[in-house]
């Protein structure tokens, strides 16, 4: 006990001889604290205290009393516990293939994985709408089905499905490709069946892989917000009510009450996906694979396994390929007549939604990804009091509904002494700090692969904290900094929970109007805005890619 604390002594010294370091921890302390915890603590301030500030639990039980609340409860976990489920089995099935099979088209899996973060996060809603609703292509055109209903429990979690088993698969993905095939090799040489070495070394080593895969789906399917508005219909879920409460019925302090329950239940299982099952791993104890796998040959497998994959495969693509498809006709499901009227009508319109959410998340972009690189830097290289706080509460943005996490910048920053809503400001912060767990997460890894006797010896030379961060730790990890720099930019894009409430007359943004144009029922215009979104991260994705290809620097979908 007081070697450990005779050690915390010595790195509180060491830390206050480093007025660059002291300064620094002091300052991520201090943004996390208000840009995070404060937003959350003002949610739930609240709801738990009344107009005249005393402490009351009314809120609760009048949104508890209310006959829907009860359902929109059970609702959320089913659709979570559903959606977790069959993502899980359909990311193992695609990672099992990825890993086993040798594909003749293996990158449709890494289009796959990215499609869903370049887009809008509603964007196979209305494709879906589009294919199977009262006017879809499939249901009224093909088969002539007048009374098609695409919305509610079925279509809300297909398309949650569609969107969040990328999730799943490339968490398994990873873990599949580290086990040693000489396990699976010697049980083969003494007789096992591919069945067998499946349920006996395969499915033990990943059980904590797939629990993670499975919780991290459920973290997002009860958080969306995007899918549950544009396709839920009668079947709502907690993210749209605790919108619907607070913006829709003017019932501030019931929405906070929801909102506190939603952010109960991502909470929990976001401390038990990180701690709990985030720690347990029984992959990489051998090491890395001491030879790559020969791949399955045989065709009661691989021809089932292919099938399945393809055949989901091509139908995603055809209905991010609609996106596009339905802003050049006339009228969706009545008139296919090709024109351009929807991109007169933006035209018209104005396309200040488009640069703002442009220029916002450019500026946010470099933003982020310092700010993640430093935490990781921290939290890996530097033993400090308050560290443990640091990475939970920097990652907790993470596990926080973006419905949440809005609603408490609108409490915050509504006042005195901090007044930011309806400016640029509180929106570039929302971006920053939505974004940067990707970034931190990906530093922490690369980071805990490099020797930290290379900065050490950099800081016995006479190198301050600054000096060994920009000179040493960024060139050794560029390749996740750059990573987590694309990644933010892409997510400022197409964030629309957190931002929804922050918007105002002078600064809106690409996804609220996409939104706004699926309410009032133009599909046209909005399929149109969404294919501008889809182009301009394409293009500024692309450009950044090809930028740092030429210096040496690799991004991959997979570091984030």
């Amino acid at each position: 006990m007081k070697g450990r604390f005779k050690t915390e002594i010595d790195d509180a010294k060491k830390i206050f001889r480093d007025p660059i370091l002291l300064t620094t921890i002091i300052f991520v302390m201090i943004s996390l604290a208000v840009f995070i915890v404060l937003p959350l603590y003002e949610v739930l301030k609240e709801s738990f205290v009344n107009n005249d500030g005393a402490f009351t639990l009314q809120y609760y039980t009048q949104v508890l009393k209310q006959p829907d609340t009860k359902e929109v409860l059970g609702n959320t976990l089913i659709l979570g516990g559903f959606v977790g489920i069959i993502c899980t089995i359909i990311g193992f099935l695609f990672a099992y293939a990825d890993a086993y099979i040798n594909l003749k088209l293996r990158k449709v899996f890494g289009l796959l994985a990215i499609l869903p973060i370049v887009s809008p996060p509603f964007a196979l809603a209305m494709s879906f709408i589009m294919l199977f609703g009262q006017r879809g292509f499939v249901t009224h055109t093909l088969l002539g089905i007048k009374e098609a209903n695409v919305y509610g429990f079925w279509g809300l979690a297909v398309v949650q499905i569609l969107t969040f088993f990328p999730v799943a698969y490339l968490t398994l993905a990873g873990l599949l490709k580290q086990i040693d095939p000489s396990y699976e090799e010697a049980a083969r040489n003494m007789g096992a069946s591919r069945s067998h070495i499946f349920k006996t070394i395969i499915l033990p080593l990943l059980k904590p892989g797939i629990a993670n895969a499975f919780l991290l789906v459920f973290i997002q399917s009860v958080a969306d917000f995007g899918n549950a508005m544009v396709i839920g219909g009668n079947f709502n879920t907690l993210a749209a009510q605790t919108y619907m409460q607070a913006m829709g019925n003017y019932d501030l302090k019931g929405g906070t009450a929801l909102a506190t329950v939603l952010l109960s239940i991502s909470i929990f299982m976001f401390v038990l996906q990180k701690y709990w099952v985030g720690n347990k791993s029984y992959v990489t104890v051998t090491g890395k694979p001491s030879r790559q796998r020969d791949y399955i040959t045989e065709k009661s497998i691989v021809v089932p396994v292919e099938t399945i994959c393809y055949l989901l495969c091509a139908f995603i693509l055809v209905l991010y390929i609609l996106i596009p498809f339905g802003s050049f006709v006339k009228l969706w499901g009545i008139d296919y007549t090709p024109t351009l009227k929807h991109y007169e009508y933006i035209k018209n319109l104005g396309i200040k939604p488009i640069l703002d959410t442009t220029i916002l998340s450019l500026i946010s972009m470099p933003i982020t990804g310092i700010l993640g690189m430093i935490v990781a830097f921290l939290v890996v290289r530097r033993k400090f009091f308050g560290r443990g706080a640091v990475e939970f509460t920097s990652m907790l943005s993470m596990a926080v509904p973006g419905t949440v996490i809005g609603m408490g910048y609108i409490l915050a920053y509504n006042k005195q002494p901090i007044i930011l809503t309806g400016t640029s400001i509180i929106i570039i912060i929302a971006f920053v700090f939505r974004s940067m767990p990707v970034g931190i997460r990906s530093g922490v890894a690369s980071l805990q692969q490099i020797d930290p006797g290379i900065e050490e010896a950099a800081q016995d030379l006479g190198a301050n904290s600054m000096k060994v961060f920009t000179s040493v730790t960024i060139p050794l990890i560029k390749d996740a900094f750059f990573s987590g720099l694309v990644y933010s930019f892409v997510r400022s894009m197409t964030a629309v929970s957190a931002v929804i409430f922050l918007v105002s007359a002078k600064y809106n943004l690409l996804t609220v109007a996409i939104m706004s144009q699926v309410d009032v029922g133009r599909i046209g215009v909005a399929t149109a805005y969404s294919t501008l979104l889809i182009i301009i991260v394409m293009i500024v994705v692309g450009v950044m890619n090809f930028l740092l290809s030429k210096i040496g620097i690799r991004t991959s979908t997979r570091d984030v």
